[in-house]
């Protein structure tokens, strides 16, 4: 069945509205990014009445989404044809459409009905730019825009399948990739940004990297990749202030999400803060991460109800001399984990830890942990309960674990650690003790129950 909708033609005047015919998933589209609006309204507190009023159908501009006809020139374009204007909507109807790296505009709605899938194109050559400052391109990308909403039923795949195979085999002989991979979706240095709905798959690396941006909400998306693909984080916010991170679903072969903090940000105490993560499922991956970067410090972050299932780490921050630096105020609450290999993972050394280590001067890239607080957390693992390292010179300090129960082989490793606290707390290690302290003062209750 076709719904009739009025829209904006945007290809013959920008007074004149027109009616045109949608298919059902795109009129359901329509609605949805219409949803989108009314709860969100624009990032700049605007009221929801300020509904895009311009529609653009990338077919319009030549695209075929046939999957294999090249459509980037149609897409930009319709892209920069929205961008001339107040506000307006890019409409993707359903197909595949084959891309090269396409750029946002500001004021602007990338809308993907169902069964939409915008593709990107897998030959490195496509992604390379000496402009940039790493010399490549993301598959999607915008700086210095505001009020960018990314949403419907559609999907974003990043055709990472040929990128994964050569890292592997690096990484196993232990040498270099042999070339930089593209990420799926960069936002650098915007405000306002909405991501709702979509599904984002197969990035060759990181899928959706907001940095230097404000105001961000993540609801409702579904991030995969294979459990084994290299560095496909799914989320990583960085250096980025006011962010939500809600309903969503990861599943993917790196951090599930990562807060990032690689540079101070000049007007704020840290550069990551206030950053929510609620209600969300993560999967195959390395679990709710800060770092490895944490230079310009992270700050405020609070994840409750979420689960956990076959993840590598549970709760984890991570950072090591020369590359840390403030971690405070971390709150989680109301986890579930099975079959999380580490739960709780909380260490200033990585990738691993040593097994011993002396003293050393303090920088302004020393890891300082303090403030963290977890409770009402359930885990199994079949490995161990987790670490909370420190080191030696700048210890971890005020945790609180208040109703937390882990069943694992191992016990939680405590090290460098001082302000403790348990209350409520129960790890039933199958072998040894289930508090493995030194250099570590615990309090609250019996460190052996």
């Amino acid at each position: 069945m076709n719904f009739p909708t009025l829209t904006s033609s945007g290809l013959r005047s920008a007074s004149v509205l027109t009616f045109e015919r949608f298919d059902a998933s795109t009129f359901s589209a329509l609605l949805f990014v219409s949803a989108v609006f009314l709860a969100f309204g624009h990032a700049n507190a605007q009221t929801a009445s300020t509904l895009p009023s311009k529609i653009f159908n990338v077919h319009h501009y030549g695209a075929s989404g046939d999957g294999k006809t090249l459509d980037t020139a149609a897409i930009q374009k319709a892209l920069d044809e929205c961008g001339k204007g107040p506000s307006g909507t890019v409409l993707f109807p359903n197909g595949t459409y084959l891309s090269k790296p396409i750029f946002l505009r500001g004021n602007l709605t990338l809308l993907f009905a169902e069964g939409a899938t915008l593709k990107a194109t897998d030959e490195p050559a496509d992604f390379n730019d000496s402009k940039e400052e790493k010399g490549i391109l993301a598959f999607v990308n915008g700086k210095n825009l505001t009020n960018i909403i990314i949403a419907g039923k559609g999907t974003i795949d990043g055709s990472g399948e040929r990128w994964w195979p050569p890292v592997k085999e690096a990484k196993k002989t232990g040498q270099p990739e042999p070339r930089r991979r593209p990420r799926m979706i960069v936002l650098s240095k915007c405000k306002g940004i909405r991501i709702q709905g979509v599904t984002l798959q197969n990035s060759p690396s990181f899928h959706l990297v907001p940095t230097d941006s404000e105001d961000v909400v993540i609801d409702g998306v579904t991030i995969r990749a294979p459990a084994d693909s290299p560095n496909t984080d799914a989320i990583d916010p960085s250096a980025c202030k006011n962010v939500l991170i809600t309903k969503c679903i990861l599943d993917v072969g790196d951090d599930n999400v990562a807060l990032k903090s690689g540079h101070s940000v000049p007007g704020r105490s840290a550069a990551c803060e206030d950053i929510t993560v609620v209600d969300c499922t993560f999967l195959h991956g390395h679990g709710m991460s800060i770092g490895s970067e944490t230079v310009g410090a992270v700050r405020n972050l609070n994840v409750r109800n979420c689960t956990f299932k076959d993840t590598v780490s549970g709760l984890r921050i991570k950072s090591y001399r020369g590359r840390g630096g403030l971690v405070e105020n971390i709150a989680y609450s109301d986890i579930q984990m099975t079959d999380v290999k580490i739960p709780i993972n909380i260490t200033s050394y990585y990738p691993k830890i040593p097994k011993e280590d002396t003293a050393r001067p303090i920088t302004p890239e020393t890891p300082i942990y303090r403030n963290i607080r977890i409770s009402n957390v359930t885990a199994t693992s079949p490995q161990s309960a987790g670490f909370i390292v420190g080191l030696p010179e700048c210890v971890v300090s005020n945790v609180t674990l208040e109703d937390v129960h882990i069943s694992a082989p191992a016990g939680l490793t405590v090290r460098n650690a001082k302000e403790i606290h348990l209350k409520n707390v129960k790890v039933d290690a199958a072998q040894g003790d289930p508090f493995l302290l030194q250099n570590a003062s615990m309090g609250g209750q019996d460190s052996k129950k």
